[in-house]
């Protein structure tokens, strides 16, 4: 038998969720069985799977013991890890990804990520022990795709991780893009409003103006123009909603589709220009909480933003001279 404790970080998760995380190697099946057999107890008592852990609560697993050994990841010391932290405090940190850089591990296995450059910046810096973390692990409370460069959240400890992914659900943070478009929007403002809908087939979604099909959400994106230049613009885009390529798909339904954009623009032409990624950089957040009496509440009406410098578009905008 092996008892353990619910700690800080494992606190308000429903038992089989816990147990998920801390045992990976026991089959939900056997989990579950587990359970109901009576072989997982909480506080020396039956339990029940959706039974949600307090801080000081004590597991009682009858278990083999096979299922309690964890795989070590190596790569955590084994790796230099190249983040570039804009903004860092003792809960969260705010990170500025490159173009090119997946968050996640993809279906193709490439596990070089964002994520695990975090992890392993943490764990070289004495903040992170995955050996002693039962359940959680350092995590991204946002994501944006891998050819997007721009701000991403990550989440140090578990209730940050929970607050923050609340505030983003809640949209109680106000995004803000720079993106370069073929040609220059008329009127040089304006909220635009349509239909989305995904294809999962092909991993691209489409815009309809009205009499949208089964399943399309509304999308609402505010843009207004920062530069023209050799007709082509700089703009700012505000996401109102926040759908699967909601800036691209919605600037080409009207016509601008984004400078380097393979999925949705005139990618052979903007290559030759010298773009390889979409021209497009999440840049800007506003935390503007409806609500306080939170961990995170010293984060109201801030604002971050990745320096001009930082920002890099090729021809024809220099995003260090437009802002």
């Amino acid at each position: 038998m092996r008892e353990l404790t619910v700690r800080k970080n494992d606190s308000g998760q429903r038992l089989d969720k816990f147990l998920q995380k801390a045992l990976p190697s026991l089959p939900p099946a056997l989990l579950y069985k587990s359970i109901r057999l009576k072989k997982i107890k909480v506080n020396r008592k039956r339990a029940e799977g959706a039974q949600v852990l307090c801080e000081g609560d004590t597991l009682q697993l009858f278990l083999a013991e096979e299922f309690f050994t964890k795989k070590k990841n190596s790569a955590l010391w084994r790796i230099t890890p190249r983040i570039s932290v804009l903004y860092e405090d003792e809960n969260i940190l705010l990170l500025n990804k490159r173009a090119g850089v997946s968050v996640h591990e993809d279906e193709n296995g490439d596990g070089n990520t964002l994520l695990l450059h975090l992890q392993a910046y943490l764990f070289q810096k004495g903040e992170y022990d995955p050996e002693r973390e039962q359940s959680f692990a350092p995590a991204l409370c946002n994501r944006i795709d891998r050819n997007t460069a721009g701000i991403v959240i990550a989440a140090k400890n578990a209730e940050a991780l929970r607050v923050m992914n609340e505030k983003i659900k809640s949209r109680e943070l106000h995004k803000y893009y720079l993106c370069a478009v073929h040609g220059v929007p008329s009127p040089a403002a304006a909220t635009l409003s349509a239909y989305l809908l995904k294809n999962e087939k092909d991993k691209t979604v489409r815009v309809f103006d009205k009499n949208p099909p089964r399943g399309a959400k509304e999308i609402r994106t505010r843009y207004r123009t920062v530069a023209v230049k050799d007709g082509d613009a700089l703009l700012e885009v505000e996401l109102l909603t926040g759908r699967t390529h909601q800036i691209r798909a919605h600037m080409a339904h009207v016509g601008h589709p984004l400078l380097g954009d393979g999925k949705y623009g005139i990618n052979r032409a903007d290559r030759q220009r010298g773009y390889h990624y979409q021209a497009l950089c999440s840049y800007r957040l506003t935390f503007d909480f409806a609500e306080r009496g939170t961990l995170l509440d010293y984060l109201d009406g801030k604002s971050f933003g990745i320096p001009p410098a930082d920002i890099y578009f090729v021809t024809p905008f220099d995003v260090k001279g437009e802002l």
